[in-house]
């Protein structure tokens, strides 16, 4: 039988490898080890702009992945403050308000940019959004990442310290499957997002 950990590192190669094949990986390249950006991840981050959820938020929550870097210039230039996780959680956290970036939103969503104008965060605040990358997902909602586990754990720090928050990622169509490996720990997204549709996950009650 094979476990749910080889399942998983399958699945990431054969997305990894499909992406590639089609042409639609984007920089960085190769996309093999990272949440792989994807042709059209611009257009996708314009979708999550008409979620209800975004539209109300003032604070996003967004990993820091290249695939995710225009829904994280978005969140500034709409005058949302942007929390954004720093590679691999090393140095923890960061808050980029958006009056001191005018201008500067593009740049200030990039890693370099996100430590040049945020500050890190000692405590952090309740985001309204969390803005999550992944390498699969499926529509219900069951997401795999590049297998670090960090958005794992930058999801389970927030609902653990504040309850239920909407997640949303965005994605390649190719990298939406039938069904994700997972485990009792890993976490969920509740919107799946592509260059042309937003699909809200529906849930299945499972016992582990």
């Amino acid at each position: 039988m094979v476990s749910i950990q080889e399942q998983k590192r399958e699945l990431r190669e054969k997305i990894w490898k499909l992406l590639e094949e089609k042409g639609v990986a984007r920089f960085p390249l190769p996309c093999q080890g990272r949440i792989p950006n994807f042709e059209g991840s611009n257009r996708a981050a314009e979708l999550v702009t008409t979620l209800p959820e975004w539209k109300k938020a003032k604070i996003i929550f967004a990993n820091p992945d290249f695939a995710q870097q225009k829904v994280r210039e978005l969140a500034l230039k709409e005058g949302k403050t942007l929390i954004m996780a720093t590679p691999k959680l090393k140095e923890g956290y960061l808050e980029i308000e958006p009056e001191n970036v005018k201008d500067k939103e593009e740049q200030a969503s990039t890693i370099a940019g996100a430590f040049k104008y945020g500050k890190k965060l000692e405590k952090l605040p309740k985001p309204d959004l969390i803005i999550t990358g992944c390498v699969a997902v499926d529509k219900n909602g069951w997401r795999l990442g590049k297998g670090g586990g960090y958005g794992d754990k930058e999801i389970t720090r927030f609902t653990e310290r504040f309850s239920k928050i909407p997640v949303a990622t965005t994605v390649h169509n190719l990298q939406i499957v039938g069904k994700a490996p997972h485990q009792e720990f890993d976490t969920k997204v509740d919107y799946i997002i592509t260059p042309n549709k937003v699909i809200k996950c529906e849930y299945e009650t499972e016992n582990f």
